[in-house]
């Protein structure tokens, strides 16, 4: 049995190397990580590394064949081939590319990496996307299963880890759309919220307001309220990067947003004829400082038609949009 190689994921980073194996090998002695280490069964980038050694997302890590014979869950088995057809959708959903970052429209429904209930999720296409004798690209962030829009990949390691700072660093400029419920007190404003994880039974993982939970930050701008007040068009900027933190934001104010089965409740579901039950959040556009030279890599991804459905649905306009993103920009976004 040969060594395998294991990639830092997008929530893996500026993580202890020790601390990475042990929540990928929890049965894994720290004596035998020592071992390993020592001995150079596991390397980091091709070279030998120590137990206190931080990770950076996209850095690649060679584990030895008793630890790829015993992958946990988290390590799925190896994906069939990119099927012709899988290939061509993923390549008509590019965005933009270069030598240092691809961007895809991710549509709804796609769940970016396994353990979400899918079997193909989008790092099992990801090969379809590299030239030839090319490694595949890595995923910089993520966006929720059921949210649609902008989805940014580094081409190299390098690349990756820059791009991947950007986040960390909160110089990465993201900017959604969303029809929520109700209409928002204030037509622009900032929601200050901390957020902590929770869980619901054994397998749904809930994010909730807490007070003793890591900060989290969104801007807000309202483009458009219907006429009846049932519902508003908004522009939203996260100046954090919790999981779940528009939904859950959005939700603890009363005004979740449309089709949010998860935190959103019956207000998210008004009976209306034609409405979509999907979840209406729209990554648009995203700005990111370029890997190769800090100049600004600015893309953006139209509305998927589900979301243009709910539009016309409840008679709002997009054009409305472009006010809103104004009025974000004057408060930093």
């Amino acid at each position: 049995m040969s060594a395998g190689l294991a990639t830092v994921g997008p929530d893996e980073g500026d993580q202890r190397l020790d601390r990475w194996l042990k929540r990928r090998f929890p049965a894994l002695p720290h004596g035998q990580v020592q071992k390993l280490l020592r001995t150079g069964q596991i390397r980091v980038d091709g070279k030998r590394a120590e137990a206190s050694q931080r990770l950076a997302v996209g850095q690649s890590v060679r584990l030895p064949p008793q630890l790829t014979g015993e992958a946990p869950a988290a390590q799925p088995r190896a994906p069939r081939p990119v099927s012709d057809d899988e290939a061509a959708d993923l390549r008509a959903r590019v965005l933009f590319q270069d030598d240092w970052a691809i961007a895809l429209d991710k549509p709804a429904g796609l769940a970016v990496q396994g353990g979400s209930g899918q079997s193909r999720p989008l790092d099992h296409l990801l090969g379809a996307l590299a030239g030839a004798g090319q490694e595949a690209p890595r995923l910089v962030h993520r966006l929720d299963r059921d949210t649609s829009g902008v989805l940014l990949l580094g081409r190299t390691a390098q690349a990756t880890r820059a791009l991947a700072a950007a986040f960390k660093e909160r110089s990465a400029r993201k900017l959604y759309l969303a029809i929520i419920a109700g209409r928002l007190e204030k037509p622009a404003g900032r929601i200050d919220l901390p957020l902590a994880k929770g869980r619901e039974g054994d397998e749904r993982e809930l994010m909730s307001v807490d007070p003793n939970g890591d900060p989290a930050v969104t801007l807000y701008a309202v483009a458009q309220t219907t006429a009846d007040g049932k519902a508003s068009l908004v522009a939203l900027s996260p100046l954090t990067g919790r999981t779940h933190q528009l939904r859950v934001h959005l939700a603890h104010l009363g005004h979740p947003i449309l089709g949010d089965g998860k935190y959103g409740g019956r207000r998210a579901h008004p009976p209306l004829r034609g409405l979509p039950g999907q979840l209406l959040l729209h990554a648009r556009e995203l700005a990111v400082p370029h890997p190769e030279d800090g100049t600004t890599l600015r893309v953006e991804a139209p509305l998927p038609p589900h979301f243009r459905q709910a539009l016309k649905v409840l008679e709002l306009e997009e054009r409305r949009v472009e006010r809103a993103v104004e009025e974000l920009e004057k408060r930093g976004l």
